[in-house]
């Protein structure tokens, strides 16, 4: 490969392998080798039979690639890299121009390519939107203030029937207050002061005041990996995210209750590609699990858009305040629901040698 095409082969944000007129595999590319978790040097010259494993009738695809010269797609197949669980992939596969015999595969990991469009960042009309609420807030809000308390003098020398009615003025304008205060916090959140962390402290933080408050009619399990290295955040805004997912998870249970499940682990294979081409490994996986009713799967795709919700009353802000935070630390955020089962997955970064020794 010459110089650009080796930057070029590197700068490729999809698993890419090379395989020649043996079905040995040539070359992969950085984002192959953290796919299949093993090094390129490891990989070539071996069958790639023995190292990929695709749920598809490859000896017939390679043949028809290779006797047609033109590419083949093969949508929604499970890929696995022989010492992991089977990912749902995308796969192309092209002959190599110039070089008989020569194949290139090219692996699109099904959850990203489904998270692209609706997780990580906010759609700018609904930036837009958030912004003229911001500037109205405090407007809004100081009439409020008026009403409510002329409402509660008027109680004071009413029946008990006109009664009910200046306390549904009172409760209306105070979830407005709260809706406007949402709005502002979300207009005014700080940019992120990270530090190296240890997110099962902040899992275990969010779990306990979870517990004495919304959350204490629900039953919690953890399956922590011990063996994470520290993440790199800003502490107070990834626990307010995690206390959001909790009470989300907790609104939506049964009334008797229900099961969250807080689950880490290490997963070398997401990494998030930023507009400058560059990548930014994503490993540490944080999974907050539910068994309720599920999101409406009309509303599953916008669900971290602000004024979203599938809650009645719910003001929509807070899953958008959670992808607004981890967006704005290069991290990662989806969600997959049925019903009895709903998972919120973050992805995060490692801290830096140098900060985790600090």
């Amino acid at each position: 490969m010459t110089e650009t095409t080796d930057v070029i082969w590197s700068s490729l944000p999809v698993p890419a392998l090379l395989v020649d007129g043996d079905d040995l595999i040539a070359n992969i590319n950085p984002a192959a080798e953290l796919f299949l978790n093993i090094s390129s040097k490891l990989l070539r010259g071996t069958p790639v039979f023995d190292k990929l494993a695709i749920d598809a009738p490859l000896d017939d695809v390679f043949a028809r690639v290779r006797n047609n010269g033109s590419a083949l797609f093969i949508n929604s197949v499970d890929v696995s890299g022989g010492n992991s669980a089977p990912m749902e992939c995308n796969i192309q596969i092209a002959p190599l121009a110039g070089q008989p015999g020569q194949i290139l595969i090219l692996i699109e990991p099904r959850h990203l390519a489904d998270r692209m469009g609706r997780a990580g960042s906010v759609k700018s009309s609904a930036r837009s939107a958030i912004g003229m609420a911001e500037m109205l807030a405090h407007e809004i809000k100081n009439p409020l203030a008026g009403i409510t308390g002329a409402a509660q003098l008027l109680s004071m020398n009413l029946s008990k029937e006109d009664q009910e009615l200046t306390d549904l003025i009172v409760a209306e304008s105070r979830r407005i207050v709260a809706l406007l205060d949402q709005v502002e916090q979300f207009g005014n959140l700080r940019p992120p002061q990270r530090k190296a962390v240890n997110v099962h402290d902040l899992l275990d933080r969010a779990r306990k005041s979870a517990e004495v408050g919304y959350a204490a009619n629900m039953k919690f399990l953890e399956e922590f990996d011990p063996s994470l290295p520290p993440t790199y955040v800003d502490g107070d805004q990834m626990l307010q995210v995690f206390l959001n997912l909790l009470k989300n998870a907790s609104e939506v249970a049964d009334k008797d209750g229900g099961t969250i499940r807080l689950r880490t682990f290490y997963d070398l294979s997401l990494r998030l590609r930023r507009k400058d081409g560059s990548g930014n490994p994503l490993p540490l996986q944080v999974e907050i699990i539910d068994d309720g009713p599920g999101l409406p799967p009309e509303l599953a795709g916008d669900i971290f858009e602000p004024f979203v919700s599938g809650r009645e009353n719910g003001t929509g802000l807070g899953l958008a305040l959670v992808s607004k935070i981890i967006s704005d630390h290069d991290g990662w955020i989806s969600v997959d629901s049925v019903p009895g089962r709903t998972v919120f997955r973050i992805s995060l970064p490692v801290a830096p040698k140098s900060m985790e020794e600090e």
